[in-house]
């Protein structure tokens, strides 16, 4: 950078600060115009304070290539930033379960979508537009709904079935088996959507059951819509019959909660020759087992056994064994659950606020005890006496496993509900807003295939020994962005991931190694 003095034709002289950049002179700043010599010097005086001023803030002033990208960045719009971390994680998780050769384009982004951003389909279309530059009609997304459960969702299942057993690597020996509710915003009835009891709170909304059948650590085999006041009880058998037909299954071994149990099932499980490992209620049994149990030493061995021969109303003999497992771990937590609601119990009472219509056998209520026709006292020798069952879990099983076992693998069951937990929370597959049957089961196979490609992710992680969470990871997708540009010679189109932090490189690179 320096001075020049240019004569112009009127004889003046002007004083300029000149840069040179590549070849080219460009003017800086004009200080002024001058005729006497002496007024040319004063200006002279002036530019060298101007230069010296503008070589501290040189930084004011960009060079030819600060210019340049300058300009290239004026160009770029919102448009040109992409999230594409969904499509980096999640879509190459489901191309490697196998999902891609469905060959449906807009299968993958509403499945990537619901991982992403849960939303409803009108929200998905926006998703799709805001986020990865795709514009698609809601109402296309609702035409590919009624394709998916007519055409696509039996490959669908599938497929997930046949990720889940190379995972387990063939082992499907045993299974477990568990239903919930999913309800509706819409307040009328029809043949799929039914009021009944739910497992969400919801009483008076109609409802679905979802039975899920999953394989030891969650991984899915195949799930099942029934309507909404179908009694849980008689889905069992009709299920893992479909299932087996299905998925050419042998005849596992079938793990469910106590909800499940009922003489009718246990003998229909019998019957169909199933082996089984299932919840009991210990203190639902006959007064003998019952005084066996209470008088048993748990401190010398945690487990109680009993094999039990019952004769069925055919006369048939049907052995089973019943487990009693003690937890100190789980005394605590009965104690404490005890003595708490016991206090919300006494609360109640001091305030009146209890009624003969709460002396039931529900809860702690049980320890309520109505004295006369008006006096509600609280049973303190009943709440004492249930201190026996503190700590204990009981079990049913017609297998030759050992008691050890049975309680192992009864204690995989936690799998499932976190299967229900992921997909009402993370993948909000509820509230359901769609009211013709074909498009809830097309929700349902959406959210089902979400599930398959979570717990693909959850299982590379663990592998993998990453610090990185579940749901942080789902996070960090968020925030994984790629620019496109054009260059502006060539004019040809690029596209660029821009940096990412340290555990967005975790992520991705775990992603690139394993699929």
């Amino acid at each position: 950078m320096f001075i020049r003095e240019v004569k112009n034709r009127s004889g003046s002289t002007s004083i300029q600060v000149i840069s040179k950049d590549s070849g080219k002179y460009k003017v800086v700043k004009s200080i002024g115009c001058a005729n006497t010599l002496q007024e040319i010097e004063a200006l002279k005086l002036r530019a060298k304070h101007e230069l010296e001023k503008i070589r501290k803030q040189s930084s004011l002033f960009a060079s030819s290539t600060d210019a340049k990208v300058e300009e290239a960045f004026s160009l770029l719009s919102n448009a040109d930033i992409r999230t594409v971390g969904p499509e980096l994680i999640f879509g190459k998780i489901y191309d490697s379960i196998g999902f891609g050769a469905l060959n449906e384009p807009l299968f993958k982004n509403i499945v990537v979508a619901r991982l992403a951003f849960p939303l409803s389909k009108l929200k998905t279309s926006e998703y799709l537009y805001r986020y990865q530059g795709k514009s698609i009609d809601v109402n296309k997304i609702y035409r590919f709904l009624d394709k998916l459960n007519s055409e696509l969702e039996e490959q669908v299942r599938q497929i997930a079935f046949q990720h889940t057993k190379k995972v387990l690597n063939g082992d499907l020996s045993i299974v477990f088996y568990d239903m919930t509710t999913l309800y509706f915003e819409a307040s009328d009835e029809d043949d799929l959507r039914k009021t009944g009891f739910s497992k969400d709170g919801k009483h008076s909304n109609p409802q679905i059951f979802i039975g899920l059948l999953v394989g030891l650590g969650g991984y899915a085999i195949g799930y099942e819509v029934f309507e909404g006041n179908t009694y849980e009880g008689h889905t069992l058998i009709p299920f893992l019959k479909k299932m087996q037909g299905k998925f050419s299954l042998d005849k596992p071994i079938v793990i469910t909660d106590a909800g499940l149990l009922s003489r009718t099932n246990i003998q229909a499980l019998e019957d169909n020759g199933y082996q089984f490992i299932l919840g009991a209620r210990i203190k639902n049994e006959d007064k003998e087992t019952q005084s066996q149990i209470k008088e048993y030493d748990f401190e010398r061995d945690n487990f109680f056994w009993l094999d039990k021969e019952i004769i069925d109303e055919e006369g048939i003999v049907r052995k089973r064994r019943l487990i009693v497992h003690h937890s100190d771990k789980r005394a605590k937590k009965d104690s404490y659950n005890r003595e708490r609601g016991l206090k919300r119990l006494e609360k109640r009472l001091k305030s009146g606020k209890l009624t003969k219509s709460n002396i039931n056998n529900r809860g702690y209520n049980k320890y309520l005890n109505m004295e006369g026709e008006v006096n509600i006292e609280i049973d303190y020798k009943k709440y004492e006496a249930d201190a026996v069952w503190d700590g204990l879990k009981g079990y049913i099983t017609n297998t030759a496993l050992s008691n050890q076992a049975i309680l192992d693998n009864y204690n995989n069951l936690w799998h499932i509900e976190k299967a229900f937990r992921m997909s009402k929370t993370d993948l909000r597959i509820r509230p359901i807003y769609h009211r013709l049957r074909h498009r809830i089961e097309a929700h349902i196979c959406i959210s089902f295939t979400a599930y398959s490609i979570y717990k693909e992710l959850e299982r590379v992680l663990k592998i993998e020994k990453s610090d990185l969470s579940l749901n942080k990871a789902s996070e960090i997708t968020h925030t994984i962005y790629q620019i496109s540009y054009r260059l502006p010679d060539s004019r040809s189109e690029k596209t660029q991931l821009l940096k990412m932090d340290e555990e967005q490189a975790e992520l991705y690179q775990i992603i690139t190694k394993n699929f």
